[in-house]
């Protein structure tokens, strides 16, 4: 557990689904917990980097939509208006600990090119060098990606993109659920937690399946291909419960919580 004890620059990724109640409200106390949590990390001498979905999220809850329209310009107009919100209280609640924090939108394209690359590259060494708290989001309003539900888009593949960006020493996300299990928790009350994964095989992913949420567009399969990513990059991976922000402090404090995916040549 050293590689997340000793973790200093983390960069943590939350979903739709933890970040707002069915309905696409915003879950206020879980939000204001995870930001005095991550406030706390910081000025424990951690670098932060949070990868937040839930624009069109928000943005639906806000315009009282119940499901997300088909025609896609609908969806980067909801975005807009998510995203604007999401930012609004993110910055609101960051405030209150003496926390600055910075938007950053990004694109597949913007990570293609050499040129671009670097630019993120620096931009995020910048930020983290002034202490700010990176919040990074797919650029909705103008990427398709993610709404048309291409791999790259999904946030979860995001965070992993991320954290090798900035040469993260752990990429943790939060979820629904509070690891990956050797059968369906919510089918099968039998179903155990996996608590450490050495190496991602077919198998691995046969049990991560497909399944998301109404108001997220991934599942337990884009989090451990995140993780498969990341651990490309030489990056440990924990997708844990993100219900109680405050179990990260258990996280870094050694506890074994969710499922860890070691940094270790996987299987193709």
């Amino acid at each position: 557990m050293s590689v997340i004890t000793q973790a200093k620059r983390v960069v943590i990724k939350v979903g739709t689904s933890t970040l707002t109640y069915e309905n696409g409200t915003l879950n206020l106390r879980r939000m204001e917990d995870l930001c005095r949590v991550l406030s706390d990390l910081q000025n424990s001498g951690m670098q932060i980097v949070l990868v937040s979905s839930g624009a069109v999220g928000v943005g639906m809850g806000k315009l009282g939509l119940a499901e997300r329209p088909v025609e896609l310009e609908k969806r980067q107009a909801i975005a807009a208006v998510g995203q604007c919100e999401l930012m609004f209280m993110y910055d609101k609640l960051f405030s209150e600990y003496n926390r600055l924090v910075a938007q950053v939108l990004l694109t597949a394209d913007d990570v293609c090119s050499e040129r671009s690359r670097q630019n993120v590259e620096n931009t995020f060494q910048e930020l983290l060098r002034m202490n700010i708290i990176p919040i990074v989001n797919e650029n909705d309003t103008v990427g398709v990606s993610e709404l048309e539900g291409h791999n790259f888009g999904d946030n979860d593949t995001l965070s992993a993109v991320v954290a090798t960006l900035v040469d993260a020493d752990l990429l943790v996300i939060l979820t629904d659920i509070d690891g990956l299990y050797d059968d369906n928790p919510r089918q099968n009350p039998n179903a155990k937690r996996i608590p450490y994964v050495h190496r991602i095989t077919q198998e691995i992913r046969d049990l991560a399946g497909a399944a998301g949420t109404l108001r997220g567009t991934g599942g337990m399969a884009t989090k451990v291909s995140a993780a498969e990513l990341a651990n490309e990059a030489g990056i440990s991976c924990c997708v844990m419960s993100g219900v109680h922000p405050k179990q990260l402090y258990r996280l870094f404090d050694g506890a074994q919580i969710g499922t860890m995916f070691g940094a270790e040549q996987n299987e193709r």
